[in-house]
C-alpha cells in the first residue's frame, strides 16, 4: 500500500527536504555607487558652463570694433575668468609699429601711472614681454601674496601697497605669428590665486583675445596708411588771400575714398575752389582721386575763369583714360575783392550760403556726373556773396552718413547752417565744426563709415 502524497504548496518542492542546519545568506551584489554618476554628470555639467561662458565671452569680444574696446572687454572678462576685480593691459607688439599703450580696469590715470614708477624687471608684464636673461618666457605669473614675498622689489611693495593690492595673475598676449602683442595683469585685494580651472578658462580666452587683438592691429595699420596717403593727396595747408578766409574738414572712411577737396590761388589775385568725389574705394579710389585733383589744377590754372571749360576738360580726360569709373566736381573761380563766384558743378550737390540774413542753397543747373556723358556742358552759375557771408561747399557723404532720405538730409543740413551762433559766424572753421556736430552728434563724424565727409567752407570780409 502505497504512503499518501504529500500536498503541495505553490513555491515549495515536497521532494526535496528541508535543511538539516541554517545556513547565512549570500551578501548581496553591491550596487555600483550613485557617487560616481553624480560626480560624472557634474564633471559634464562643468564642462558645459565652461563652454557656454567661453562661448559668451568671446561673442562679446568679438562684437567690438575698436582696439581700446577690446582691450578694456579683454579686461573685464578676465577679471569675471579669474575672479579679481581690478587689472590692467599692455599693449607693446613686436613689430614696433605700434600703439603702444596701457589700459586700466578699476585703475585710475594715477594709479596707473604709480605702477610704470616700478622697475619693469619686477613686474609681471614685464617679465611676460622681456623675459629674463638666459631664460624663455613665462606662460602665466601668479603672486599669491605679493606682500609676503621677500624678494619683492621695495617699490613695487610701495606701489602695491598705495594702490591696495596683494596678489595678482597675468597672462601673456601672444599668437603665432606675433610672439609678443603684450600682456594682461589682474590684480587681488587680498592674498588670493586663481584655481586650476580658472587659470584654464583664462588662458583659453587670453588665446583667443590676442587672435582679435592681431586683426584690430592690422585693420588700424592699415587705416592709418590709408589716412595718411589721402592726407599727402590733399593741400597741406590752405593759401591765404585777402579779402577771403577758408576752413576745411575732411574724414576719411576706414578704406580710404575718393572724396576731395582744393583752394589754389590763380593769376590776378583769383582763387580757385574745388570739392569733388571718386566712385569707388580703396587704393584705387584714392590713387584715383589724386590723378583727377592734379588734372583740375591744370585745368584751372589754364581757364579757371570759365569753370564750364574746367570741368568739360575734366570730363573728356576722365572719358578717356578711366572710361569704368565716374566722378562728381564742383569749381568755383572766386574774386574776392569783387566778392564774385562764377561757378559750375557736375552731379555735385549744390553750395549753400550762410549769413546773417539768409540761409539758403546756390541754385545750380543740373548735370550728370563727369563720365555719365559721352559731352558734358552746363551753364555756370554766379553770385555775389554779401559781406561777412560764409559759402560751404562740401560732398554727398556729408549728407549719407545721416543715413536720412536725400531731401531730409538736405533740409537737415539747412536747418544746422541755420543754427550757427551768431558769435561764431566769422570763423569759417567754427561754422563747419557746428555743421559737423549738429548733422552728425555724438562723434558720428569720427566714426567709422563707409563714407567720407568733405567741408569746405568761404568766408568773405
Amino acid at each position: 500500500m502505497s504512503a499518501p502524497h504529500v500536498p503541495k504548496v505553490a513555491g515549495i518542492d515536497p521532494v526535496v527536504p528541508p535543511p538539516a542546519h541554517t545556513v547565512a545568506p549570500h551578501p548581496a551584489t553591491p550596487a555600483p555607487p550613485a557617487a560616481a554618476g553624480a560626480v560624472l554628470q557634474d564633471r559634464l555639467a562643468g564642462w558645459v558652463s565652461d563652454l557656454t561662458t567661453l562661448h559668451e565671452l568671446t561673442e562679446r569680444l568679438v562684437r567690438t570694433r575698436s582696439l581700446d574696446s577690446a582691450l578694456h572687454e579683454l579686461l573685464r572678462a578676465g577679471a569675471a575668468l579669474v575672479g579679481a576685480r581690478r587689472g590692467l593691459v599692455v599693449l607693446e607688439p613686436a613689430d614696433g609699429l605700434g600703439p603702444s599703450t596701457t589700459v586700466g580696469l578699476g585703475l585710475a590715470h594715477a594709479d596707473l601711472g604709480h605702477i610704470e614708477t616700478v622697475p619693469r624687471s619686477s613686474t609681471s608684464y614685464g617679465r611676460l614681454l622681456d623675459g629674463l636673461p638666459g631664460s624663455p618666457r613665462p606662460s602665466e605669473i601668479a603672486h599669491p601674496d605679493l606682500l609676503g614675498e621677500a624678494e619683492l622689489d621695495p617699490r613695487h611693495r610701495e606701489v602695491a601697497a598705495r594702490l591696495g593690492y596683494a596678489a595678482s595673475y597675468a597672462l601673456p598676449l601672444t599668437t603665432e605669428t606675433s610672439p609678443r602683442l603684450g600682456a594682461a595683469v589682474w590684480l587681488y585685494d587680498e592674498p588670493a590665486e586663481p584655481s586650476e580651472r580658472q587659470r584654464h578658462l583664462a588662458s583659453l580666452y587670453a588665446r583667443y583675445a590676442a587672435e582679435h587683438l592681431a586683426r584690430l592691429l592690422e585693420l588700424e595699420h592699415a587705416h592709418a596708411q590709408v589716412a595718411t596717403v589721402t592726407e599727402e593727396l590733399l593741400p597741406s595747408r590752405l593759401p591765404r588771400v585777402a579779402g577771403m578766409q577758408l576752413a576745411a574738414r575732411h574724414r576719411t572712411g576706414p578704406q580710404g575714398g575718393g572724396d576731395w577737396y582744393d583752394a589754389l590761388p590763380l593769376p590776378e589775385g583769383a582763387l580757385g575752389l574745388a570739392v569733388g568725389s571718386v566712385s569707388g574705394t580703396g587704393p584705387s579710389a584714392l590713387a584715383a582721386m589724386g590723378r583727377l585733383r592734379a588734372s583740375l589744377r591744370a585745368y584751372a590754372v589754364m581757364e579757371g575763369e570759365d569753370p564750364v571749360a574746367v570741368l568739360s576738360d575734366l570730363e573728356l580726360l576722365l572719358r578717356l583714360t578711366e572710361p569704368a569709373r565716374s566722378a562728381t566736381a564742383l569749381f568755383a573761380y572766386c574774386e574776392p575783392a569783387q566778392r564774385k563766384i562764377v561757378l559750375a558743378g557736375a552731379g555735385h550737390s549744390p553750395p549753400l550760403i550762410i549769413g546773417d540774413r539768409r540761409t539758403e542753397y546756390v541754385e545750380t543747373s543740373l548735370s550728370a556726373p563727369l563720365g555719365m556723358l559721352a559731352c558734358w556742358e552746363a551753364p555756370s552759375v554766379e553770385l555775389t556773396p554779401a559781406p561777412g557771408e560764409t559759402v560751404l561747399l562740401y560732398t554727398d557723404g556729408l549728407l549719407e552718413r545721416t543715413g536720412d532720405p536725400m531731401d531730409r538730409a538736405f533740409a537737415r543740413l539747412h536747418a544746422a547752417a541755420a543754427s550757427v551762433p551768431r558769435a561764431v559766424r566769422n570763423d569759417p572753421g567754427a561754422i563747419a565744426d557746428h555743421v559737423l556736430r549738429i548733422m552728425l552728434p555724438n562723434g558720428a563724424d569720427t566714426a567709422d563709415s563707409a563714407e567720407d565727409i568733405v567741408l569746405l567752407a568761404a568766408r568773405f570780409d
